[in-house]
């Protein structure tokens, strides 16, 4: 198991920054302002040859009578139950508050290893700031800058120093999973429901969660890494830059995924939005099942289900290779179907075709359907070769590219598809000239 680290401390001290440091890239949201990261961001990382996984947690508000920030408070509790060592951050310019000592007692209470450090100490010019934090009672206060590096080797080599001595290098081999989709269509409950616990925020309001979130999760011998995106909006509806961020953080998530788990809500028609979002997915060349959330709710007829996937084909026209399958996330209904569908689609991401199979296909499609004559001249397919995969592409080689047909190259993406398996996932051919 991977030794777990929880960054905890009070609003705006510079968790964030430190957590993009310490995994060297711009994974969390960071703004100048309180209460921006509000779910566990989960990032890997290595130092000294020691490899853990790293959570940036919510702000931590001891007392708070508000709906939300009670719930942040749940999730800073699941990170520390979650972790083997604690790193609590604080403000050096700010000095000790009494947050700070609220917090204090909490991990006293908790048996496990606390690293007490102090943000904002941009240089040795700023140690003075560092000696009061001692008034907390702890043995040592590590000094850092998170925006300049200052102090952060030494830091994380009392962190790998402490780490306990099971951990194990990452696992990679995992599929990576993005729920994506617009605003509350029920992504972070459909995670809730697949992981059985309170793993991501949940509420009825649009934009709850902000960053992706790397969920790791296992049924069996089977590995995901859930990415849970902040719901993508237009552009034009986005009035705050962090909310900019939170499109872009969404975007990324795709780009980084192997398969790209669509929510669309039962109530609502596909939006212009939901055609962007699809589009995207199928440029990024990812695997995809769309499920249509909320199904429990919906009065059904024997016409229901055709009508709905007629629509969502009509509206989805760049994802017609993606099965759709219709759930609830509150209920449980299908969720478990979804993965047997994530499983079958990452399948077919990854597949490559040995080239005598493939031609052996190629020559049944061609004598099935010849290509067509065009500028005077026929086409010709001479032989295939898959070149890579996620997504599968092909290379055919024929003897004037000019003259194969857009409809042509289709009729031959479908047949590959539907003759060698590659449900669920998008296909590439390119058209070389032979020699």
């Amino acid at each position: 198991m991977t030794s777990i680290v929880a960054i905890v401390g009070r609003p705006n001290v510079g968790k964030s920054t430190l957590f993009n440091r310490i995994i060297r890239t711009r994974k969390a949201i960071v703004e100048n302002e309180p209460g921006v990261t509000r779910d566990r961001n989960y990032g890997e990382a290595r130092w000294n040859d020691r490899s853990f996984t790293i959570i940036d947690t919510g702000e931590f508000e001891p007392v708070s009578r508000d709906r939300l920030p009670a719930q942040i408070q749940e999730q800073i509790q699941l990170a520390i139950d979650e972790s083997d060592l604690i790193l609590f951050l604080m403000d050096g310019k700010e000095g000790i508050t009494s947050a700070d000592q609220e917090i204090v007692r909490l991990l006293r209470a908790q048996d496990k290893p606390v690293i007490y450090s102090v943000n904002k100490i941009d240089g040795p010019n700023h140690e003075g700031r560092v000696f009061d934090f001692y008034a907390l009672g702890v043995d040592r206060v590590f000094s850092v800058s998170a925006s300049h590096g200052y102090g952060v080797g030494e830091l994380l080599d009392e962190l790998a120093r402490e780490l306990p001595e099971s951990a194990s290098p990452i696992d990679e081999e995992r599929t990576r999973v993005a729920v994506v989709g617009r605003p509350n269509v029920g992504k972070s409950s459909w995670i809730n429901r697949v992981l059985g616990q309170q793993r991501l925020l949940v509420d009825d309001r649009p934009g709850t969660t902000r960053d992706a979130i790397d969920t790791p999760f296992e049924i069996g011998s089977r590995k995901y890494l859930l990415i849970d995106t902040a719901g993508i909006r237009r552009k034009k509806k986005i009035s705050l830059r962090l909310e900019k961020y939170c499109v872009v953080e969404a975007l990324k998530s795709i780009d980084r995924c192997d398969v790209a788990l669509f929510l669309l809500d039962a109530f609502e028609k596909v939006t212009e939005q939901d055609a962007r979002i699809g589009g995207f997915i199928q440029e990024k060349g990812r695997a995809c099942v769309i499920a249509v959330n909320k199904w429990d709710q919906v009065k059904k007829d024997n016409t229901t289900v055709s009508s709905y996937t007629k629509e969502i084909r009509e509206g989805l026209k760049h994802l017609n290779y993606a099965p759709i399958v219709f759930i609830s996330a509150l209920t449980g209904q299908r969720v478990r179907k979804t993965l047997d569908l994530i499983d079958l689609v990452a399948v077919a991401h990854q597949k490559r075709v040995a080239t005598g199979r493939l031609n052996a296909f190629l020559r049944d499609a061609v004598q099935k359907v010849p290509p067509p004559v065009r500028k005077r001249r026929r086409g010709k397919i001479y032989f295939m070769t898959q070149a890579s995969t996620k997504p599968p592409t092909f290379v055919a080689f024929v003897n004037d590219p000019g003259v194969i047909h857009f409809s042509y190259e289709r009729y031959l993406l479908n047949q590959i598809r539907e003759q060698l398996g590659f449900e669920g996932t998008p296909i590439r051919i390119y058209f070389r000239p032979r020699g």
